[in-house]
Order: C-alpha cells, then sequence, then structure tokens
C-alpha cells in the first residue's frame, strides 16, 4: 500500500514505520521540520495549514492515512494554555491532514486517527466497549472533538478508524518507563487505592494490530487495548513482581492531586477504565501478549 503517515516519531509511530518497511508498504511522512534529506518526508505545518503539495503529489496517489500527531497529555500540568494545546494539536493536524490530501487519495482510502480510551471517562467496574457511550471530562471532550474531526473524511470518501488506544507498555518509554525508576527502589506501588481499573496493550501488539487494521476495514471506533484489564493494585504487584522488587508503597491520591492538579490527577491517574477491544476480537485479531502479567513477561524477555 501507498501510505501517509503524521505523527511518525513518537512511542507509536516510530516502531510502526520500521513494520510498515518491513512489510514491504510505501511510506511518506509527514515531518515538522524542514531540510529533511529523505525524498518521502514531507515538510508540513498544520497551524499555519502550508505543505508542499506538489511533493504529496509526487508520493500519491495514497491508500491510507495515518495520524499520530498531538502533544503529550502527561508531559507537564494542565495549565489553560496547556489544554488548548492539546486539542489543537490533534483536532488541527487531524482537519488539515485530511484537507491536503484529499486531492491525491488512491480508490478506497482510509484514514486510521489516534484517539484515547480517556473517552470514555471515569466509569468504576463498568465494561466498555465501542458501543459505550462517551464519558465526562477534559479527556472525554478531547477524544470527542479529535473524533469528530477524523469523522470529517467521510465526506471526502475515507472510511475511518479511530483508534482508542490504552496505556502502551514499553520500557523505553510512555507511562511504564516513567514508573520503573521508583519500582526499581523498591518504592513502587498503585495509584491511590488501586482500586481503579487500568486497560493496557504491549508495544508490539498496538503495532500488530495497526497493522492488522490496514487489511481489516473495520470501520468507527476500534479499542487499542489487551483483551484483560486489570486494577491498579494488581499491576503494581505484577510489575513489582516481574523485577523482583516490593511494590506495596502506593501514591497517595492527595499528593498526586497537588502535584499534578485535581483533574489532570483524577483523569490520568485516578480513573477507573474498564476497556475490552471488542472490534479487534471481533475481527480475529490474535493478541500475543493478552493480558498485564503476559506483557511484562514479553517486555523483560527483550
Amino acid at each position: 500500500m501507498n501510505i501517509l503517515v503524521a505523527g511518525s516519531s513518537g512511542l507509536i509511530g516510530t516502531p510502526f514505520v520500521q513494520q510498515l518497511h518491513r512489510d514491504g508498504h510505501a511510506v511518506t511522512r509527514l515531518v515538522r521540520r524542514s531540510g529533511s534529506t529523505s525524498e518521502s518526508d514531507i515538510a508540513w505545518d498544520p497551524y499555519d495549514r502550508t505543505i508542499d503539495d506538489a511533493a504529496l503529489a509526487r508520493r500519491g496517489p495514497f491508500d491510507v492515512l495515518v495520524n499520530f500527531a498531538g502533544a503529550g497529555i502527561g508531559d507537564r500540568r494542565w495549565s489553560e494554555e496547556r489544554r488548548r494545546l492539546i486539542v489543537a494539536s490533534r483536532t488541527t493536524t487531524t482537519s488539515f491532514m485530511i484537507e491536503a490530501a484529499q486531492p491525491h487519495l488512491a480508490a478506497s482510502p482510509r484514514l486510521l486517527n489516534a484517539s484515547a480510551i480517556g473517552f470514555y471517562g471515569d466509569r468504576g467496574d463498568e465494561e466498555l466497549t465501542e458501543s459505550s457511550v462517551r464519558g465526562q471530562g477534559f479527556l472525554a471532550d478531547v477524544c470527542d472533538q479529535w473524533e469528530s474531526a477524523a469523522a470529517v473524511g467521510r465526506s471526502v470518501g475515507l472510511t475511518v478508524t479511530t483508534l482508542r488506544t490504552g496505556i502502551v507498555l514499553d520500557r523505553r518509554g510512555g507511562a511504564l518507563a516513567k514508573q520503573l525508576p521508583l519500582f526499581r527502589v523498591g518504592l513502587g506501588g498503585p495509584f491511590g487505592s488501586g482500586q481503579q481499573w487500568m486497560s493496557p496493550i504491549s508495544l508490539k501488539d498496538t503495532v500488530r494490530a495497526l497493522t492488522f487494521l490496514l487489511d481489516a476495514h473495520v470501520n468507527g471506533p476500534v479499542n487499542l487495548t489487551c483483551p484483560t484489564p486489570q486494577t491498579g493494585r494488581d499491576f503494581a504487584h505484577s510489575l513489582g513482581h516481574q523485577i523482583h522488587r516490593p511494590s506495596f508503597l502506593p501514591a497517595p491520591s492527595a499528593a498526586l492531586r497537588v502535584i499534578l492538579g485535581s483533574t489532570m490527577a483524577n483523569e490520568l491517574l485516578l480513573a477507573s477504565q474498564k476497556v475490552v477491544p471488542s472490534q479487534l476480537l471481533t475481527a480475529g485479531f490474535e493478541f500475543h501478549a493478552p493480558d498485564t502479567d503476559a506483557i511484562l513477561r514479553q517486555l523483560w524477555e527483550v
């Protein structure tokens, strides 16, 4: 296939593009930096709405658009300015990618556009599938606007798949890499009570699911999580067991709210989301790491 990718340098985008190359696909990357020496990179600025249209024409027509672009959710406190950037970095890039690529689409084109399980909000013990309604809160609002921007692609003939990604686990980046230093010195533990549900997925299964979706033609939202959610307490126990360290020191909810701000702590670390990947399972995708223990074993086998 001929695939156009935005957000190709992050935790998911980097290994995904590498896998696309291994599978023999033609890949064009949209990059924010100018002066790239690769003819497969096209400089763009979605905020200024500038792009090299002639280069797009040379590299097209595109069978699939893939968009992972967006400012980091957990990189810093959610000031009003940061909140605006989190939203704009997602909706603006999605909208402009669709607009810029529209004249250069192949027959039956598709869009795989990032979203997140933040769409569901804090839902306690409720099992959440792709048919569950959106929740409440800032992250639910972000995901709703993000998916709405992607849905516009249907008006130009795109089949749109929104990727509601859970907690992607990898030792070299993301949430797990930030937690590991404390666990390694025996100071790790659950966030708050540890009773909230977590919905992780291995980075390897994330990339495998994305390549699976290139052929599966699933329309609408897809939960990218492993089939077996786990409570925060059980996750901390599994991680401590894997690295042979104690894991019983909780991070108190009150302290997290002071450090991060109430909204960020409540939605990012203390929210309960028991998410099941119904669409992937129905489509026949097989997970190599179907639960947290399997994910962690896989990571330490590398």
